[in-house]
């Protein structure tokens, strides 16, 4: 087992990858990963980042029922709550306790925490973003920032979340965009938010986000 023990980073890395893949619409991937990720747990019952990876992956996949509607992406905010699979969140929520209960801080406990946070209504967005701000001094990840933005968002203004996401060097990732134009949306920058999603579609490549950000576009109108 020491073999695995030493190469665990890159062993949970792979499993979080296939599980990505598998909530874009895989179903078949996202249960192989979460198969993979309680095998883990077995056979390293003493790893928190284990745990946090599966705990995140019960929490995440719980909602995948209503991530679609007629083939159409669905937010978060706006997701039927009746279709998420409350007795796996509470399995999730079981496994991130087992986590926390060894001292587990890392990247992955982190991610769980938030999707377990994500699960509630209202949802605590001050502690959302600590959690994320925690989550991007570990990682440096200017991605993790992005997520950060948001929910400064949510709990301090879009304003608050736009300084944050103009300091950001992801000119290729289409979710900057996408969030830029949402936050300019909410501060009443219309034309600037129509340029955000239109920068945003043209880097997508899914067929489900393209119709969501033609949406955003069409919703805001014509350019005068």
């Amino acid at each position: 087992m020491c073999w695995l023990r030493d190469r665990l980073d890159a062993v949970l890395a792979v499993v979080y990858l296939i599980f990505n893949q598998g909530y874009g619409g895989r179903g078949d991937l996202a249960a192989e990963a979460l198969w993979l990720g309680r095998a883990l747990a077995e056979l390293l019952p003493d790893q928190p980042e284990v745990h946090g990876l599966l705990a995140m992956m019960l929490l995440l996949d719980a909602r995948r029922e209503a991530r679609f509607r007629g083939g159409d992406l669905v937010l978060l905010a706006d997701q039927d709550r009746s279709l998420w699979d409350t007795a796996q969140i509470a399995a999730g929520r079981a496994v991130l306790d087992r986590a926390l209960a060894l001292h587990g801080r890392g990247p992955h406990v982190l991610q769980a925490a938030i999707a377990s946070l994500h699960a509630d209504e209202p949802r605590d967005w001050p502690q959302i973003a600590a959690l994320y701000g925690e989550l991007s001094r570990l990682t440096g990840s200017p991605v993790v920032e992005l997520s950060r933005a948001v929910a400064v968002a949510e709990s301090e203004g879009p304003e608050a979340g736009l300084g944050i996401v103009d300091r950001l060097d992801l000119d290729d990732y289409r979710y900057l965009h996408s969030t830029r134009g949402e936050l300019l949306r909410r501060l009443g920058r219309t034309e600037e938010a129509r340029d955000a999603y239109r920068r945003a579609l043209a880097l997508v490549h899914d067929d489900a986000e393209r119709r969501l950000l033609e949406r955003r576009v069409a919703e805001l109108g014509t350019s005068s």
